[in-house]
């Protein structure tokens, strides 16, 4: 595919590289010629000098043609409008690297909508998404790019106290906000259907919001007996740890951040009610054991540092935490963590190489993740005018045992969607697929 880089800085750098190696067709814009000589020395790529945001400098770089655009410059603005100019000259899909929060705070301002950009990343925020993910429900698939965070698919299984077993899926008061996507059993994986029978030790897919999912789980399993609430200490008050906090918070963890920067710590009282800031050092050991360090549940260290991410993490394990993370930026780091006792790194650039890669995709497809030992995956899609697929309700086409719209996102909205319902040109839907299917249901879409 043919993909433009706005920016040769070290972001845009890695992001390029990446992208070579996996025999794709790369060009790169910068305004500082060292940069760009460098990468033109160092890369298989086509590197310009000039403005992101100029039109000569992206007409000169092919932006008509380019199937993605990637606007990670140092500057949010830049690639804010970058990436909109891209959109507007031709570029199949844009997507705006950016920092401030503010940027992707719906509340006051919706930048993306506005200057029709098809994905705000945030490094930041994907590595808290995953941080939390791994702390709060292993087993979720989150689809944080998609309605901006308003759907997760969730896998769990059919337990021997469940009241769903032995029952179908249409017999069931499931709300209407979830979906049963997929069910799997002695090896084998299906798109589910209100007919199917659940059996235990099933291993069911769930499509809602996380907090639809989390109502309807006592349904399908036994919630754990303890229900104590869990200890979460973070070190580091940046965009990574205050993401992470935000989202646990309001799962009812008990969550303490250590940030050293006094009016740092000011700002994120007010903007984390339920969370006790403390102004204090992570890095020191004195610091960490009288906040409690050893006997958290988990503590997590995103201070932006790398070195000092694992030394707080090394003391952390020392002093008795049940489970250690952290945040690094250098992949090698996330490859020797593990031996100095930290239980999970999270590589900044590997969770956004996964969000990177899974936008390269053709025609209507937008994403793409694969549910785990099976081969039915969950896309992220687009809703063409004059697609086959808007044709009839969902209950005309031709789509049982091969594909399931779990979700509708129309006009800023998410909403399961019922067998009477019809999809529009501009929908964005999730879809579970299976690829083992005969008849593949992807040519709908196009």
């Amino acid at each position: 595919m043919r993909v433009l880089t706005l920016g040769a800085g070290t972001v845009g750098r890695w992001v390029a590289d990446m992208l070579c190696r996996r025999g794709h067709s790369v060009t790169v814009v910068d305004h500082d010629p060292e940069n760009v000589r460098r990468i033109n020395s160092e890369l298989d790529v086509r590197a310009i000098v000039g403005s992101a945001s100029r039109s000569t400098v992206l007409f000169q770089a092919g932006v008509c043609s380019a199937d993605m655009c990637l606007a990670v410059t140092g500057d949010d603005e830049v690639n804010i409008v970058g990436a909109s100019m891209a959109k507007a000259l031709g570029a199949r899909r844009s997507i705006a690297r950016v920092y401030a929060p503010a940027f992707r705070d719906l509340s006051t301002f919706d930048y993306q909508k506005h200057f029709n950009i098809d994905s705000l990343l945030s490094l930041e925020q994907l590595s808290a998404f995953e941080l939390a993910r791994s702390i709060r429900d292993p087993d979720a698939i989150p689809l944080e790019h998609f309605a901006r965070g308003q759907l997760e698919v969730y896998e769990m299984d059919v337990d021997t106290k469940s009241p769903a077993a032995g029952r179908k899926l249409r017999d069931l008061k499931i709300p209407g906000s979830i979906r049963v996507g997929s069910i799997a059993r002695d090896g084998r994986m299906w798109i589910a259907s209100g007919e199917d029978e659940l059996h235990v030790g099933d291993r069911i897919s769930l499509i809602g919001s996380p907090e639809s999912v989390a109502k309807v789980r006592s349904m399908f399993s036994e919630q754990r007996k303890s229900r104590k609430q869990s200890r979460v200490m973070i070190a580091g008050g940046g965009e990574t740890g205050y993401h992470l906090a935000d989202s646990l918070a309001r799962r009812d963890y008990r969550v303490v951040m250590l940030e050293r920067d006094v009016d740092r710590c000011e700002h994120l009282a007010k903007l984390l009610p339920d969370v006790t800031v403390v102004h204090a050092n992570a890095n020191r050991r004195v610091v960490l054991e009288d906040e409690g360090a050893g006997n958290v549940d988990f503590f997590v260290a995103c201070t932006g540092s790398d070195e000092s991410n694992i030394m707080a993490g090394v003391e952390a394990r020392e002093l008795g935490s049940a489970r250690v993370m952290c945040v690094v930026g250098r992949p090698d780091y996330a490859n020797v963590v593990g031996k100095l006792g930290i239980d999970l790194a999270v590589s900044e650039r590997d969770v956004a190489a996964r969000q990177i890669l899974g936008y390269l995709n053709e025609g209507a497809i937008i994403s793409r993740n694969q549910l785990p030992n099976g081969t039915i995956g969950v896309y992220e899609l687009e809703i063409n005018e004059g697609s086959p697929i808007t044709q009839g309700s969902l209950a005309e086409l031709p789509l049982a045992g091969r594909c399931l719209i779990g979700a509708i996102y129309r006009d800023g909205f998410v909403r399961v969607p019922t067998a009477d319902d019809k999809l529009q040109a501009g929908d964005v839907v999730v879809a579970l697929i299976d690829s083992a299917s005969p008849d593949d249901p992807l040519p709908l879409f196009h």
